[in-house]
């Protein structure tokens, strides 16, 4: 049996080129409503290799080879646009100081609305 280790390598090689292009990490954008979104996503991956041959005095001579890969995706957001505006909104929740952090632009914005409608009255 011939070992053809170095194909093996460039064929693993070449899947995870494949795999972690573009939309893979970015994802196809879509429509909703006014917004343009693309989806974000973080790709990890790895692979291993290995082979060897030996021979042994009674039972004759001996060869091996192998390797693998592994991909892991996953989502970590959207880009969303409007016009000329675009923003990042994370996937998942977040809790304690972090989420209180995130809702501080929100309630920025509605005290300036609040803030505008009362000097409007006066």
């Amino acid at each position: 049996m011939e070992l053809h280790f170095e194909e093996l390598l460039e064929k693993i090689t070449e899947f995870m080129k494949t795999e972690a292009n573009t939309e893979t990490v970015v994802g196809k954008p879509f429509e909703l409503g006014e917004f343009t979104c693309v989806p974000v996503i973080k790709v990890g991956m790895g692979f291993g290799s290995g082979g060897g041959e030996g021979t042994e005095m009674k039972k004759g001579k001996g060869q091996g080879a192998g390797g693998g890969a592994g991909m892991g995706i996953e989502p970590i957001g959207f880009l969303v646009t409007k016009g000329d505006h675009i923003s990042f909104l994370q996937a998942g929740k977040t809790s304690g100081l972090a989420a209180a952090f995130e809702k501080v632009p929100d309630l920025i914005e509605k005290l300036a609305k609040q803030r505008n409608k009362e000097e409007e009255l006066v």
